[in-house]
């Protein structure tokens, strides 16, 4: 479907970590994170969605770390900055205070734990798509928010004209199917490991986890298949996989990928509670696999 709305976030997507020093939040860190992004070619910075730990941040840090990622990169780059929440009013006030910051779109995770209605999402996502003026995308996890977005419902999301993307994290091949051939939005995965079976049929990109390791590396995933160079992106998927797999699966997101940082000192590695880190045996395997994609360890 030609003139898809969202397809200015085509491509690689990083939702990047929230580093933590001795407890608060490491700003400096952060900043040499941005850079390492953006000299990759990172189009789009995700601030504080579940991989920057947003459910531990307080209402104060999750407004500044937004606010010092969009001045920081300045314009380098699109940043998409995750305001979604499980009351509107919070989600509107979020999301108000990140449009007027200067974010070029919102991430808007399922209302979750009060597990809505189908209309209840419809309403939610209507009265934020319609309180700001940046594109809205809509985040479809169910398995960290209870509940699932059918696809009649993203259906009726689309006809709103703020509604312009959908990272799809529901694993089903079948619903990215849909939602590309029954609507115009841009469909993003959610999951690294299916980026390449999800851009196979239609969808545009990735908000990727594994791309605060390897972004050079995602990008010419997916550089790949959008340009119909699927030997190369099938290439690119298998060289990937042992990360998008094997490291991701160690534990809940986002202990394997911050400890994997740590240990190519890139980041504090430090966690908030309930986050807790790998075991000594899941570290082990960790390590096994970073080396094996021959990534040079501290």
């Amino acid at each position: 479907m030609a003139g898809r709305k969202g397809s200015d976030f085509a491509g690689v997507s990083v939702a990047i970590i929230t580093p933590f020093s001795h407890g608060d939040v490491d700003y400096g860190r952060l900043r040499e994170q941005i850079d390492f992004q953006l000299d990759a070619g990172t189009k789009c910075i995700v601030p504080v969605g579940t991989t920057g730990e947003s459910p531990t941040l307080t209402h104060a840090e999750h407004e500044k770390v937004i606010e010092e990622v969009i001045q920081h990169v300045a314009g380098r780059a699109k940043v998409m900055a995750g305001t979604g929440s499980n009351s509107t009013a919070e989600a509107l006030r979020l999301t108000k205070r990140a449009a007027a910051a200067g974010a070029d779109a919102t991430l808007q995770v399922a209302p979750y734990y009060n597990k809505p209605t189908q209309e209840g999402f419809y309403q939610h996502f209507k009265a934020v798509a319609e309180s700001v003026d940046i594109p809205v995308c809509v985040y479809n996890i169910p398995g960290r928010c209870g509940k699932e977005i059918e696809v009649a419902t993203i259906q009726r999301l689309a006809e709103l004209p703020g509604i312009t993307m959908v990272k799809e994290a529901t694993g089903k091949l079948d619903q990215c199917s849909e939602i590309v051939g029954t609507t115009n939005l841009t469909v993003l995965s959610g999951d690294d490991s299916l980026t390449l079976p999800m851009m196979s049929v239609g969808a545009e990109g990735v908000v990727s986890v594994v791309g605060n390791l390897v972004p050079a590396d995602m990008i010419r995933l997916v550089n790949a298949a959008a340009s119909g160079d699927f030997a190369t992106a099938k290439s690119m998927h298998h060289q990937l996989f042992s990360l998008c797999n094997r490291m991701l699966g160690l534990s809940t997101n986002p202990i394997p990928v911050k400890t994997a940082m740590k240990m190519l000192g890139r980041d504090t590695g430090e966690l908030r509670l309930p986050m807790t880190p790998l075991t000594d045996k899941q570290a082990e395997v960790l390590r096994e696999t970073l080396l094996g994609y021959r990534l040079g360890l501290n």
